[in-house]
């Protein structure tokens, strides 16, 4: 038995036998810390393979490297490496554990994050069975040590080397290209590190990683205070006055922002059969006291939900590619919407989202931008059936934001991301009780469906904020962050708008979102300017009246008589109320139709193209280079994220500490008594 075994066993003492056994050992270790130590989400059959074997490719690569290398010195590499790339491991099983994100070599560069927050609790966070990433490496080197294996000092053939690493790059090469099949955009459009560790792993994170931050490095590290003299002449030749009809009308109230996920103008008013497809935002829509704009367009890029966010909160466009929040939301200084109100107004600041807290980033994005408090998934009861798609369902993500809204000290301003209404639509028939539209395009016809729910969802809130006595004293904004049906549905995006067939300027208009901002005694109405997401920030805090004078905001107040309605578009197309630039092609704006200009025209169009450039440019020097760093508004003290936790514990804590301190919530105004939430979400019967 005993030679049977050594016989068994002797293909351990060739080189190439010890390095496949510690691949193969460190290949096991690494699944095993995705499958317990990370929430990585792998939904069906090409993710779940993609993350069985993503470990093998880098590790081939990496422990390769030792093949290149005579006798003894091979061995001891391979453990070298294995020590490096398993601290790696531990690292980001520690770093998870806190913040629910992977280490990025920004963080460990430059910012306290890791040594003040990690630091302080690192004996609480670890656990004895973490250090099971080094058991393989302990027992491979008793093994060597006692002799069990054996050193093989034979000369190991260098092509057998390089085929190791031609088939490791072979193997990476394949492993993207299943991956960005699955997901296109990966890299592209890195909304959350989750995707890339669990299409491609831990290694090729870091090497991703590792390029975006040297590329960062070197923009920022070239940018200095002189290159915002541009940005403040720009903005001050273009800086417009509030109309004094609405200036501070909404000053001290609650402002909720709500988040209607991938929702478009035509939307509203729109009916199936005859029936609405959103009876209560068409009532909230045009109701007495509400400001609606009908030619608010999204202008968002790759970006997306991200991009909008960024523009909303900030005035500052989103990037040509990928997303800002995910590339520069932990690192930069951004002077944004929570951090103003709560410095200039006292407002408490808190955003709300039924998914995890990584997404776009946004668990370190939002302490850039001065959000206290962040309400994502560990706070809320997820069962069977209760998500969909991205999240929570709307109805229950709506209902259990209720509780901690009530406990939130007034005045305070609140944002809800929605998520039902997200592509691809799916919704279970339980829910569905609205008919889908029939232009035979599976992913546009239930798209009413989830926005007929989304709307029942919308009206649920708003009974809700009546009976906690919130809705008197708050300001209602609610708003369509992208489109929903892309461009790339010309035939059924035709029969939803009852044409033959669609033009480039028609997909243009298809890009309209809704922008309705709601108070009681607020004069509404539906105001024609032509304006988009950037515009968003300047015209609330002009209504809640907080100076904003000498802000860096590439937006202008929708409501201001003398501001320039011409809409930039993230890829340098343009819509005004006179002409529309798309592609090479320049459209009168009130006929649609094309255009041969004249001089005059030409001179005109060239003018607007120039503005266009200039802010989407200069918005971007502003994100690339950090240039905030160097400008500090009156009145503003740069945001302290390391101030900042949204762990549930100690943010619990804190909010109860505030709340009872301040005696302002709604709960506190309530005596104490939870108003009741009425929903008809089945799940919750």
């Amino acid at each position: 038995m005993a030679n049977f075994f050594k016989r068994r066993m002797s293909w351990v003492n060739t080189r190439m036998g010890f390095f496949l056994l510690t691949i193969g050992l460190f290949w096991v270790k690494t699944y095993i810390a995705y499958q317990t130590e990370f929430t990585l989400g792998a939904k069906g059959s090409v993710q779940q393979f993609l993350l069985l074997i993503n470990p093998l490719p880098a590790a081939l690569l990496v422990f390769g490297i030792a093949l290149y290398f005579r006798g003894r010195l091979a061995y001891w590499l391979m453990m070298i490496i294995n020590v490096l790339e398993s601290t790696w491991i531990f690292a980001n099983v520690l770093y998870y554990r806190e913040f629910s994100d992977f280490l990025s070599f920004g963080i460990m560069k430059g910012s306290s994050d890791v040594g003040n927050n990690l630091g302080k609790s690192l004996a609480q966070i670890t656990h004895v069975y973490d250090f099971f990433v080094y058991v393989d490496i302990i027992v491979l080197i008793i093994l060597l040590v006692i002799h069990v294996i054996r050193i093989d000092a034979r000369p190991f053939k260098r092509r057998y080397a390089l085929s190791i690493t031609v088939l490791s790059f072979g193997l990476m090469f394949a492993e993207f290209g299943m991956a960005n099949a699955d997901r296109s955009g990966l890299l592209t459009r890195t909304f959350d590190n989750n995707y890339i560790v669990k299409y491609l792993g831990l290694n090729e994170y870091a090497a991703f990683n590792a390029y975006q931050t040297q590329k960062e490095s070197a923009t920022r590290a070239s940018a200095n205070a002189s290159d915002m003299k541009s940005v403040l002449k720009y903005l001050k030749q273009n800086r417009v006055s509030p109309n004094v009809s609405y200036y501070g009308k909404e000053k001290g109230k609650n402002v909720f922002v709500i988040h209607l996920e991938s929702f478009q103008q035509f939307l509203i008013d729109y009916k199936v059969n005859g029936k609405e497809v959103t009876p209560n935002l068409n009532k909230f829509y045009h109701n007495q006291n509400t400001l609606s704009f009908d030619n608010f367009y999204n202008q968002v890029a790759q970006g997306k939900t991200s991009d909008a966010e960024m523009m909303l909160e900030n005035s500052l466009f989103g990037l040509p590619q990928g997303s800002a929040m995910t590339t520069y939301g932990t690192q930069n200084t951004f002077q944004a919407a929570p951090a103003i109100l709560s410095q200039q107004a006292g407002y408490t600041t808190a955003a709300f989202h039924g998914d995890v807290p990584s997404f776009w980033n946004r668990d370190n994005t939002y302490k850039s931008w001065g959000y206290q408090y962040f309400f994502s998934s560990s706070y809320y009861t997820e069962k069977s059936g209760y998500s969909v798609g991205y999240g929570l369902k709307d109805k229950i993500f709506f209902k259990q934001s209720a509780k901690y809204i009530e406990q939130l000290p007034q005045p305070f301003y609140a944002k809800l991301i929605t998520l039902t209404n997200h592509y691809p639509y799916e919704l279970d028939k339980k829910n569905t009780d609205f008919p889908a539209t029939k232009t035979g395009d599976k992913t546009v016809d239930p798209y009413v469906q989830t926005a007929h729910y989304l709307d029942q969802a919308f009206g649920e809130f708003m009974t809700y904020l009546k009976k906690a006595g919130l809705y008197k004293n708050s300001m209602i904004v609610a708003y369509g962050d992208h489109y929903g049906i892309s461009n790339n549905h010309r035939p059924a995006i035709a029969q939803l708008l009852g044409k033959s067939k669609v033009t480039n300027f028609d997909l243009a208009q298809f890009q309209k979102v809704p922008f309705m901002i709601h108070a009681a005694g607020l004069k509404g109405g539906i105001n024609h300017t032509y304006g988009g997401e950037i515009d968003v920030l300047p015209t609330l805090l002009d209504l809640l009246g907080v100076k904003n004078t000498d802000t860096i905001q590439f937006g202008q107040d929708l409501l201001a008589k003398n501001r320039n309605q011409t809409v930039a578009f993230r890829n340098g197309n343009f819509i005004s109320p006179t002409y529309a630039k798309i592609g090479g092609t320049v459209y009168d704006t009130r006929t649609g139709k094309a255009l041969s200009l004249t001089t005059a025209q030409k001179k005109t169009v060239d003018k607007m193209q120039n503005h266009v450039t200039t802010e989407l440019s200069l918005s971007d020097r502003v994100i690339y280079g950090d240039l905030l760093r160097f400008y500090t508004p009156k009145n503003f003290t740069k945001v302290d994220k390391s101030s900042f936790t949204y762990k549930y514990k100690p943010a619990m804590e804190k909010l109860a500490e505030a709340e009872k301190k301040e005696k302002t919530s709604a709960l506190v105004k309530n005596k104490g008594k939870e108003t009741t939430y009425k929903t008809d979400a089945p799940e919750l019967k």
